[in-house]
């Protein structure tokens, strides 16, 4: 059964946050997750190839973002909403405002 790895709180870095949100499939996928979570992988793929949006969970995983568990067959995804504020208060919180706001692109 695979397992992931996620880096300790302590470990997260500022750039490595800021990088994973620039793309703006990454930052829609933590959106969606801020509304209901934990999801599966299929509803946040939005059309796109399973190999790019592995790509892409990747990126949030090694930055912190997210935290995938693997049930079953299913890979479920949730934020590390309480990691993340503890590391960088309120940084989380503003850029996903300033999604919500429309100033980023999606």
């Amino acid at each position: 059964m695979k397992q992931y790895d996620h880096p300790l709180t302590q470990d997260l870095q500022l750039s490595c946050l800021l990088y994973a949100l620039s793309d703006p499939f990454r930052l829609e996928v933590v959106r969606k997750l801020a509304l209901c979570q934990p999801q599966p992988c299929a509803p946040l793929q939005d059309g796109r190839p399973k190999s790019s949006v592995s790509h892409h969970f990747s990126v949030l995983r090694k930055a912190g973002v997210i935290r995938t568990d693997v049930v079953g067959v299913t890979h479920m995804n949730s934020l590390r909403e309480q990691e993340l504020e503890s590391r960088f208060p309120g940084v989380l919180a503003a850029i996903l405002a300033a999604a919500r706001a429309g100033d980023v692109p999606a």
